[in-house]
Parts: C-alpha cells; sequence; structure tokens
C-alpha cells in the first residue's frame, strides 16, 4: 500500500467510522453465532500474495463484524463498560500513526512529561493527596499486581528480586470475599501462593469488616506469618461495594502493611467532589488505581496507578542495561521503571485529548446523568411486584432479581439465569449476573458514552416481556 492508497483508505475508513459510531445502536449488541463460525469462514493458512483492500475489508464486514459484541452500544449493560468517544479514537489513530515506542524520557520526551502532567491533573482533580505521583499502565490487573509486587519487595528489602524466596517468612495478603479475581492472579504470579489470600468478611451491604481485618492480622502474627498488604475496593465489581478506607488506611499503618485501593471501575467517580468523602483516609495507604478506560470515555486500554511514595516501585522494577541509559537518567521519568512493560504505548495522548475536549466540567455532567439514570432504574425495579434489588446502588450499577416467596434459592436462580439469557439472547440488550449469598443475581450498568433514558426504557419493556414468557 503505497502513501497515495493509504490516504484513500484512511478516508474511507474515517467515513465508516463515522457512520458506525453514528449508527451502533442499530447493530443487534450481541451476535446470534456459534463457537467456531468465524474461525471456519476464515482460510486454513495465510495468503501467499497480497491482497487488495477492497477485499479485506469486504472480509471485515461479511465475517468480523457479524461475530462482534458491540461494547459501545447504548444498551450493552453487561460487565463495566470499556466506553469510548470520539476525541479519543481519534487520539488512537494519532498513537498508531506516530507509532512511538515511549519506554523512556530520551525515546519520546513528549510522551513522558505529558504522561507525568495528566496524571498530576487526574490527581488534584480526583482529590488524591498532591505530594502521590501517578503512571499510567495498560490494565488494573497489571497495575495491582505492581503494587502487591513492590510490596514484597519492600518488606524483603529487595531480597527476593536478587535471591528468590529464601528461608520460612510466608506472606499473607487480605482482601475482603468480593475482591476482583485479579488480586488471585497477582498473588499467583508474585509467587506469594493463593492460599495466602485471606478473604475478609464483609457486611451486609458487601463491605470488609475492619474488625475482621485486624483480628485476621492479629491471628496470622501469633501463628508466624508475616502479613503484607490490604487492598480494599473502592467499588467492587459484583455489586460496587465500597470498603472502609479510612479505618482499614488505620490498620495497616498500625501494622506496617502496605494498603492498596482497588477503584478499577468506581473510580472515575471521584472527579464528582461529592464522591470524594469516600477516599477519606487515603493519605495513610500506599497505592491507588482506576481505569480510565472503564467509565472515563477513553478507550482501553488506559489505567492510572497512584503511589505515596513511588521510589519503591521504581526501586523495584528498575534495570537499566547498559543500551538504555543515558545522561538524563537522574533527572527524569523512565516510565520503564514504573512497571513490568519496557516497551510502552503513548497512552497519555489519548487521555489529553479526552480531558481537554470534554474539561471536568463536561465529565462530571455525564459522571451525574449516568448516576441520576442509575436511581431511575432502580425505582422501576423497587416498585415491580416479585423483583428485588439485593445490594446497595452506590454508583450506577443495580444488583436485582426475580423473586417468589414459596420458591427456593436454586429454583430462583434457574429463572434468574434464564431470564437474563432469554434476554441477551435477543440482541437487544445485553446484562451480565453475579451472585450475592448465593443468589444469581442480574448486574444493569448504566456507563455506556451515549446512552439515554429512551435505552433504559427499551430495555425496561424487554426484561418484562422475557419474565412473563418464562413464568
Amino acid at each position: 500500500m503505497d502513501k497515495q492508497e493509504f490516504r484513500k483508505r484512511a478516508h474511507q475508513l474515517v467515513d465508516w467510522m463515522a457512520d458506525y459510531l453514528e449508527e451502533k445502536e442499530k447493530y443487534p449488541v450481541t451476535p446470534n453465532t456459534e463457537p467456531k463460525t468465524i474461525y471456519n469462514q476464515l482460510p486454513k493458512n495465510a495468503p501467499e500474495k497480497g491482497e487488495s483492500f477492497d477485499q479485506i475489508f469486504e472480509d471485515f464486514e461479511k465475517i468480523i463484524l457479524p461475530g462482534m459484541t458491540h461494547w459501545q452500544h447504548p444498551a450493552f449493560f453487561g460487565y463495566f463498560p470499556a466506553n469510548n468517544s470520539e476525541p479519543s479514537i481519534l487520539a488512537e489513530m494519532l498513537m498508531s500513526t506516530l507509532g512511538a515506542q515511549c519506554m523512556s524520557w530520551l525515546t519520546s520526551p513528549a510522551a513522558t512529561e505529558l504522561e507525568e502532567r495528566v496524571c498530576d491533573w487526574l490527581r488534584d482533580a480526583k482529590g488524591i493527596d498532591s505530594s502521590w505521583k501517578g503512571v499510567i499502565h495498560d490494565t488494573a490487573s497489571t497495575a495491582t499486581l505492581s503494587a502487591i509486587l513492590t510490596a514484597r519487595e519492600k518488606a524483603s528489602h529487595y531480597q527476593i528480586n536478587e535471591k528468590g524466596f529464601v528461608g520460612d517468612m510466608v506472606f499473607r495478603v487480605y482482601s475482603s470475599s468480593h475482591v476482583h479475581s485479579s488480586i488471585d492472579k497477582a498473588i499467583k504470579i508474585a509467587g506469594l501462593g493463593v492460599q495466602n489470600l485471606v478473604r475478609i468478611p464483609v457486611n451486609q451491604e458487601f463491605a470488609m469488616i475492619p474488625e475482621e481485618l485486624e483480628k485476621a492480622i492479629v491471628e496470622d502474627l501469633k501463628n508466624g506469618f508475616y502479613p503484607l498488604c490490604v487492598v480494599s475496593a473502592l467499588g467492587t465489581t459484583s455489586s460496587t461495594a465500597v470498603d472502609p478506607i479510612d479505618e482499614i488506611s488505620k490498620i495497616t499503618q498500625k501494622h506496617g502493611l502496605w494498603h492498596h485501593i482497588d477503584a478499577a471501575f468506581a473510580g472515575t467517580a471521584l472527579l464528582l467532589p461529592e464522591y470524594q468523602h469516600l477516599m477519606k483516609g487515603h493519605e495513610k495507604a500506599d497505592s491507588y488505581v482506576f481505569n480510565p478506560h472503564k467509565w472515563m470515555f477513553t478507550n482501553f486500554d488506559c489505567t492510572v496507578l497512584f503511589l505515596k511514595e513511588p521510589q519503591y516501585l521504581v526501586n523495584t522494577f528498575s534495570l537499566t542495561p547498559e543500551y538504555l541509559k543515558t545522561q538524563l537518567d537522574n533527572e527524569v521519568n523512565n516510565y520503564r521503571d514504573w512497571g513490568i512493560q519496557l516497551g510502552r504505548r503513548f497512552r497519555a495522548l489519548k487521555l489529553w485529548f479526552v480531558l481537554r475536549t470534554y474539561g471536568l466540567e463536561g465529565i462530571r455532567e455525564k459522571l451525574r446523568n449516568h448516576l441520576k439514570l442509575a436511581k431511575t432504574v432502580e425505582g422501576w425495579i423497587i416498585k415491580q411486584d416479585n423483583l428485588e434489588v439485593l445490594a446497595p446502588v452506590n454508583f450506577n450499577t443495580i444488583c436485582f432479581r426475580y423473586t417468589q416467596a414459596d420458591l427456593s434459592v436454586e429454583k430462583l436462580n434457574a429463572i434468574n439465569e434464564k431470564w437474563m439469557n432469554e434476554v441477551n439472547a435477543s440482541g437487544r440488550a445485553f446484562f451480565s449476573h453475579t451472585k450475592l449469598e448465593g443468589k444469581f443475581v442480574i448486574r444493569w450498568v448504566i456507563g455506556q458514552t451515549d446512552v439515554e433514558q429512551k435505552h433504559l426504557e427499551s430495555a425496561w419493556v424487554l426484561l418484562k416481556e422475557k419474565l412473563q414468557s418464562i413464568l
């Protein structure tokens, strides 16, 4: 493809992209397809000779598009969103065109300094202590792993990095029973052993009970374990429960544990001043993560990890072979040393585009609208006979189910699962589920960039239709 054809095809694709954004709700939210349907339409071998763009794009529309789940659809209510926006998409185009490898200041000075600045912007806008510093990672899974590895190395005086695990020291990590599965994975990768992840009981609102946390720490100390880290949740995945950050921070300070705050989804709400009280006590913690790629209109992937004392993170990951050393290393941030990856994408660019295009005021307006819509939906459910909300609606996620007094939990679980599957099979809306105290509940997450009340009303009609059809 020469530059002239590239220009032509780029214009063609931009027109298609703009059409897609305007017409995305005309697609089924989820595809009606069976496993291997797409795979079996593709040739067994890679082409020996190059093919034309027209052929490639025709197959994209004929084979790939019909098999896509449309995450940007306004009726995508499942999981947490991975919403995007026009300015973020445009920035992604520039990122791909520049093709920069932003591992250090020398390899892309502007990328490094823009990253530092936009992280400072977000820190201040969210009410995080002004002494903290941020770094952009790909996902919260990676950022949380980085925090746990840092806690491990700080506690071992970096000896595990140097010598591996020696002796009989057994580290313990604590979280609520509703913590995200990425914590389990991080414990495994960090070599701590998933059996050393201690699940702390939760209260009726599914938030960690601080007294139970301290009890577990004290018990482990008596039994010769080494309490290392507490992972608290500011918005759990199942129900968006909020752990008591301040009380947990006091306990971790008292016992010398690292405190990592996982606010992957709900952390965006801290851009609203009225939600910043949820972070009370964070200044006594050590790290905090949130995903702009979930609810801040920024294309996946983009995670921001904030640290009270980033030198511990840098000391954990810094490894500078001779070919990467520069004369400026002591004057700049080389973000390759702030996480696992050496190679880094220019993610700060899309954050910059989003923040400047919407402004904090525009982002807050959208967030408040989503929160208002969630309360509207909660009201519909509460007023409906035989429906119940099973968790506090702290943000924009509603956990609900069908209930009937004379039916067992198992029977109700089967009904609710069938109900959700019937709705999803229609292609008109998409929901996901969780289990709370053994009860199958449907999660209705309202966070898409362009979601409006009309989309909620249509989904509500659909839900009631499908429920009637299975009862």
